[in-house]
C-alpha cells in the first residue's frame, strides 16, 4: 500500500481536521475581503456565493461517492480537498476570483462523504459509530480553535499572514494526504482499469428523494427536517458576518463567540442529549430541541445588543440536539436492511438545505434592506466596530435580523408536524432500492446522517 501503516481513522481525523482549520483560521479575514468586494448588497451576494456551492455540492457528492466505490477513496479525498482549500490563497491575490472560486468549489467539496465511506471501508459495523463520533468531534475541534487562532494572528500580524498560513496549513493536508494516507479500498473491489462503469442510480441526487412519499412517518420526519434544516443552513452562512457588521462584534468577539458556542454545542450532543433521551424519550428530545431552536432564531431576529446575542448563542447549542435525536429515532425505528433508504433521503434534504438557505437568507436581507455602509478599516482599540445600516426602515429597526425571524416561523411549522411523528412506527417498503444521496451514503455501509452535518457544532460549512 502506498501510505504510512495501515488505513485508519486517525488518518481520516487528521485529513479532516487541517482541512477545516485552514478554513476556520480564514473567519475574521473572510468578513473583511467580503464587505470590501461587496460594499452594496454584502448579505445578498453572500448568499448567493454560498447558495450556488452548497446546491453544487448537493448535485456532485452522490456522483463522486459513487466514483470512489469504483475507484478508491485516496484520489477522491486529494482531489476533494485540493479543490476545496484552491481559493484561500487567492484571497490576498484577487478578491473577485476568490469568491468566484468558492461558488465553482462547491462540486468538489464533499470531503466529509469521502471521509465516512473511508472509515465503513475499515472498521467493522458495531465500531463504526465511535469512528464517525471522533472524526465529528475533530471537526469540532478545528472550528472552536482555528477562528481565536485567526482572530489574534490578523490583529497583530495583519490579514497576509493568515492567508498564507491557511495556505500552508491546506498544503500540509494535501502532503499528507499524498504521502501518509493509504487506500482503504480493498484491491479486489476495485476495477482493472479507470473505465469501469458506475451505477448511475447510485449517482443521482434525487433519488432518494423521490421514495420521501412512500410512507407517511418518513414523510413527516422530512418535512420536519427540511423545515428546520433550511434556517439553519442559511443562518450558518451569513451570521458572522451579521454579529460583525450589524451588531458591532470585533472580529476577537465573534471568535470568542464561535468558540463558546462551539464548546456548548458539543457538551449538549454528548452530555446532554444522552441524559434526555434516557429522562424524556427520543420524540420529545426532539420537540425539546426544536423549541429552543425557535427561541434561538426569535432572539436573534429581535436583538439587537451584544449581551443578546451570547444569550442566544447559548440556546443555539441546546438547539443542536435536535438532527442527532432525529437520527437517533430513524435508526431506533427502522428495519435493519432499510437504514440507509431513510438516512439517505434525510440527508439528501439537508443537503439541498446547504444550497437553498444562504441564497434565502440572502434574499430576505435584501428584502429589509440590510445593507451597510462602508465599515471602518481600523477598529479603535477595545471598541467594536459600529454597526452602519444604509436606508434603514421602521422594519429594520424593530426587527434588526428579518430572515431570523423568517426561520423561527419555518422552525414553528417544523415543531407542528413532528407533533405528528410516531415514536416507534417507522418502516419502508420491503421493495424500496438502498441508493443513497451523498457520497457517503453510496457506500455500501453507510455513516448515520448525523455524521457529517448533524453532530457539527453551530458552525457547518460556515465559512467552506
Amino acid at each position: 500500500r502506498q501510505g504510512i501503516g495501515e488505513p485508519s481513522v486517525y488518518h481520516a481525523v487528521v485529513v479532516i481536521f487541517l482541512e477545516f482549520f485552514a478554513w476556520g483560521l480564514l473567519t475574521t479575514p473572510m468578513l473583511t475581503v467580503l464587505h470590501q468586494t461587496f460594499p452594496q448588497h454584502t448579505f445578498l451576494m453572500n448568499g448567493l456565493i454560498h447558495g450556488v456551492k452548497g446546491l453544487l455540492s448537493f448535485l456532485s457528492a452522490p456522483l463522486i461517492g459513487a466514483l470512489s466505490d469504483v475507484w478508491g477513496r485516496k484520489s477522491f479525498l486529494l482531489l476533494t480537498v485540493f479543490f476545496t482549500c484552491a481559493p484561500i490563497p487567492l484571497m490576498k491575490i484577487s478578491p473577485w476570483w476568490y469568491f468566484a472560486v468558492i461558488s465553482m468549489s462547491g462540486v468538489f467539496a464533499v470531503t466529509f462523504s469521502v471521509i465516512f465511506a473511508y472509515v465503513a471501508d475499515i472498521t467493522q459495523e458495531h465500531e463504526r459509530s465511535t469512528a464517525y463520533g471522533l472524526v465529528s468531534a475533530t471537526f469540532a475541534a478545528s472550528l472552536v480553535t482555528s477562528p481565536a487562532i485567526g482572530a489574534y494572528l490578523s490583529q497583530a500580524y495583519g490579514d497576509t499572514l493568515v492567508v498564507v498560513l491557511a495556505s500552508g496549513v491546506a498544503l500540509l493536508d494535501i502532503g499528507f494526504i499524498l504521502l501518509a494516507v493509504p487506500e482503504s479500498l480493498p484491491e479486489e473491489m476495485r476495477p482493472v482499469s479507470w473505465g469501469a462503469p458506475i451505477s448511475w442510480e447510485q449517482a443521482d441526487p434525487f433519488a432518494s428523494l423521490r421514495k420521501v412519499g412512500q410512507d407517511s412517518t418518513v414523510l413527516l420526519i422530512c418535512i420536519t427536517v427540511f423545515l428546520s434544516y433550511l434556517p439553519e443552513a442559511g443562518q450558518y452562512s451569513s451570521f458572522f458576518l451579521y454579529l460583525r457588521q450589524v451588531i458591532g462584534f470585533s472580529s476577537e468577539t465573534v471568535a470568542a463567540f464561535i468558540g463558546v458556542v462551539g464548546i456548548l454545542s458539543i457538551l449538549a450532543q454528548t452530555v446532554v442529549l444522552g441524559i434526555l433521551m434516557r429522562s424524556i424519550g427520543n420524540k420529545n428530545t426532539i420537540l425539546l430541541g426544536l423549541g429552543f431552536q425557535i427561541l434561538q432564531l426569535a432572539w436573534y431576529g429581535f436583538g439587537s445588543q451584544p449581551w443578546m446575542m451570547w444569550a442566544a448563542g447559548a440556546v443555539a447549542a441546546m438547539s443542536s440536539i435536535t438532527f442527532p435525536a432525529i437520527s437517533a429515532m430513524v435508526s431506533r425505528s427502522t428495519d435493519p436492511d432499510q437504514q440507509g433508504v431513510v438516512q439517505g433521503m434525510i440527508t439528501g434534504i439537508r443537503g439541498l438545505c446547504n444550497g437553498l438557505g444562504p441564497a434565502l437568507y440572502g434574499f430576505v436581507f435584501y428584502l429589509f434592506h440590510v445593507e451597510l455602509n462602508e465599515m471602518a478599516e481600523v477598529e479603535t482599540l477595545g471598541k467594536a466596530s459600529k454597526p452602519n445600516m444604509a436606508n434603514p426602515t421602521d422594519e429594520s429597526s424593530i426587527i434588526p435580523g428579518p430572515p431570523f425571524l423568517f426561520g423561527a416561523c419555518s422552525v414553528l411549522l417544523s415543531l407542528l408536524v413532528a407533533l405528528f411523528i410516531p415514536e416507534h412506527s417507522l418502516a419502508l417498503r420491503s421493495g424500496s432500492h438502498k441508493k443513497h444521496s451523498t457520497g457517503a451514503q453510496a457506500h455500501p455501509h453507510s455513516p448515520p446522517a448525523g455524521g457529517s452535518d448533524g453532530k457539527e457544532p453551530l458552525l457547518e460549512d460556515s465559512s467552506v
